[in-house]
């Protein structure tokens, strides 16, 4: 239980309400920012403005998935508020106060290093990723469905990266019919991508997998996908790149060939954010769980 913790949620997509409604359900007591608009209501969970925070009594602030923008501005779908996450504000809470958020970005950790406060990135875990590839195979399905004029059986698709998430795609492409290869660099993965009767190659050789495939999925966060391997893509090839912003796509070149690509990190949240909140929910809360937990034992 998080009984007699005070944790802010701020901001946020509809994500955010299965980890408020979870963190309600163990009895934290929560201020929310950024959900003025929401009409739905929570047992012990408060609507309220950052400026009337008690920062002195909060234990924990819990950010969106996609953390702050490189300015501090948290988005806030439920509201019109323009909420900023600044220096002076975590200065003000206890020093065993941390922030909780998917991914971060300069400005958030050089936020928490100069006031010294805990920053812990959920999407970094691997179980979350692991739960997270389970919708982000199913949009991406979805995607390549709503934008081929063929069907996913007996089709060639290619998978940049042999991850967490490439594994998955790879996977489930396979099974339903689909001619799949999979390029990576590290031999391991290589062997494994053979070990799943899929066909590896290496990324080295790129330029050369991609001229006769109709799918070219990238899961690779770099430029991979450049204009000049586009240059050698069919003209019906659809891409989907799964990367975080701004993905390993040339994605100017690609629209000047007429190539249809989509740039679609944050999958889970769009096609199943209920799914998608409640990992997130379970994962967190078990982390704030074991913070209060330590802190007891500290005390």
């Amino acid at each position: 239980m998080l009984t007699g913790m005070n944790i802010v949620v701020i901001g946020g997509d509809a994500r955010q309400l299965e980890v408020i409604r979870k963190l309600t359900e163990l009895d934290a007591k929560l201020s929310l920012i950024g959900f003025d608009q929401l009409d739905h209501g929570f047992t012990g969970a408060t609507k309220e403005q950052i400026d009337e925070l008690k920062y002195a009594d909060i234990s924990a602030i819990v950010l969106p998935i996609a953390g702050t923008n490189n300015e501090g501005k948290i988005e806030t779908i439920f509201s019109n508020e323009k909420v900023v996450l600044t220096k002076e504000m975590l200065l003000q809470t206890p020093e065993h106060c941390a922030i909780y958020t998917g991914i971060s970005n300069e400005y958030l950790d050089q936020l928490t290093t100069t006031s010294n406060r805990k920053l812990v990135q959920i999407m970094e875990r691997d179980d979350v990723a692991i739960y997270n590839s389970i919708p982000t195979v199913e949009g991406t399905i979805m995607m390549v469905i709503q934008n081929t004029d063929f069907t996913i059986h007996n089709s060639k698709v290619a998978v940049l990266g042999f991850g967490r998430i490439g594994m998955s795609v790879a996977r489930s492409f396979h099974s339903l019919g689909a001619m799949v290869k999979v390029g990576a660099r590290r031999s391991e993965h290589l062997a494994r991508i053979y070990e799943m009767g899929i066909e590896p190659f290496h990324l080295s050789l790129l330029n050369k997998e991609v001229s006769d495939i109709d799918v070219c999925i990238n899961t690779i966060p770099h430029p991979i996908v450049t204009a000049g391997v586009i240059s050698r893509m069919p003209a019906h090839t659809l891409i989907v790149d799964l990367a975080t912003k701004p993905g390993g796509t040339d994605f100017r070149y690609a629209e000047k060939r007429g190539i249809k690509a989509f740039l679609a990190p944050g999958l889970p949240g769009i096609v199943a954010p209920k799914t998608a909140g409640q990992i997130v929910a379970n994962v967190l809360s078990q982390l704030l769980i074991e913070d209060l937990q330590q802190r007891k034992v500290d005390e």
